[in-house]
Formats: structure tokens, C-alpha cells, sequence
């Protein structure tokens, strides 16, 4: 990501899950003034400790920015943290 802003806020998400519940892919997420954004590619996934939580972070573009989502697994929450410009 380049040119990227820090955010931290909820978001709803839309996600599949795939081999029982071991593979999450969000699909779609809808901020709180109501953009919607469907993903087009799934980038780097890898889950990270906070605390004693498990948070599940998620690299993801809709083809025209890029954006950070993390899921809360202990929360069952999701937040925007990053989004920034995208460079093919």
C-alpha cells in the first residue's frame, strides 16, 4: 500500500468460509456511512496476537484501492485499520 491512511473503524463484513471453518475470505464490507465495497482479490492473510486475542488480519483489493481488514476471532468484530491507493 502506498500513500495509505491508519484507521480503526467497525466495519460489517460478508465473508465465505471454506474447508469447514479454517479458510475465512471477506467479500464484501460496508462502512458506517454506508460505501460499500466488494473485494476483488484476496492479498496477504495471517493472524497475529493482541493480548491474549487471536486477530486475523486480511490484505484485500477491490481492484481500485487497497485495503486492511482485521477480525477480532475472540470479538467476533471487524475493522477497517488501513486503506490506501492502489498501484498495479
Amino acid at each position: 500500500m502506498n500513500d495509505e491512511t491508519f484507521l480503526n473503524e467497525r466495519v460489517e463484513v460478508v465473508a465465505t468460509f471454506n474447508d469447514g471453518l479454517k479458510l475465512c475470505v471477506p467479500r464484501i464490507f460496508r462502512q458506517a456511512n454506508g460505501r460499500e465495497v466488494r473485494i476483488t482479490k484476496l492479498g496477504l492473510r495471517h493472524p497475529t496476537v493482541v493480548g491474549r486475542r487471536t486477530v486475523h488480519v486480511f490484505d484485500v483489493t477491490d481492484g481500485q484501492a487497497d485495503y486492511r481488514l482485521e477480525f477480532d476471532s475472540e470479538r467476533l468484530t471487524w475493522h477497517l485499520t488501513r486503506e490506501g491507493d492502489h498501484y498495479a
